[in-house]
């Protein structure tokens, strides 16, 4: 049975399944693009910040541009003068609009994974309801190929469902926990600039540049 046959056989519920199917891959080349960690919180950017701290001023424009985990930096540089709680909540705040981002398109997943099994299942009933109303018709015995149409309904649809669902937990999870390692990276990064703050002696010199002079160099001249 090629694909277009399944399509038929399955019946009209092979077109939510099918429109499910297309939402789940999509989410999920997205968020691979997206949930990359390099991207989101690179290595090694909490250190550098405070050695950017102790050489000059910090370019908030490059730091905000940098990463999101930058943009979380620069917003708790930017209140560092009202003091440690103050820097602590910002970077809070702005750390959960990241998490919220990263969380995108991750309930829609789940969501798909939970209803495209229960939509088989419905195909199945549905098909079971077909072949019984063949048998206690008249002449039933005799009416086989209804009797095949309903059946593979049936079957179609579950394996369907399943063959959706399965991938989409799968990746569903597999998200969940990428976006709790990045958090984690995040808040220790983090917590490097909260705790060099803390024991820095000295006023934290800020700069905004434009555009063309976002550059690492650009922070120690």
């Amino acid at each position: 049975m090629d694909l277009l046959d399944a399509l038929v056989a399955g019946g009209w519920l092979m077109l939510p399944l099918l429109g499910c199917s297309l939402v789940a891959t999509v989410i999920v080349i997205e968020r691979l693009w997206t949930l990359r960690a390099r991207r989101i919180a690179p290595l090694g950017l909490g250190q550098e910040v405070c050695t950017l701290i102790r050489q000059g001023p910090v370019n908030l424009y490059w730091l905000e541009s940098h990463s999101p985990l930058g943009g979380v930096m620069a917003a708790g540089l930017r209140n560092a003068r009202l003091g440690h709680d103050q820097v602590r909540g910002r970077l809070q705040e702005a750390a959960t609009a990241v998490i919220h981002d990263m969380e995108r398109f991750l309930s829609p997943l789940g969501t798909i994974a939970a209803i495209t099994p229960l939509l088989g299942l419905l195909g199945t009933v549905l098909g079971m309801i077909e072949v019984f109303a063949v048998i206690v018709s008249a002449g039933g015995a005799e009416r086989s190929a209804d009797l095949a149409g309903g059946i593979s309904q049936a079957l179609v649809t579950t394996a369907a469902g399943l063959t959706v669902a399965i991938p989409a937990l799968m990746f569903h999870r597999y998200f969940q926990r990428r976006v709790e390692d990045i958090t984690v990276r995040m808040e220790e990064q983090a917590g490097l600039l909260v705790e060099f703050l803390a024991h820095h002696q000295g006023g934290i010199a800020l700069a905004e540049q434009p555009a063309a002079d976002t550059s690492p160099a650009a922070e120690r001249a």
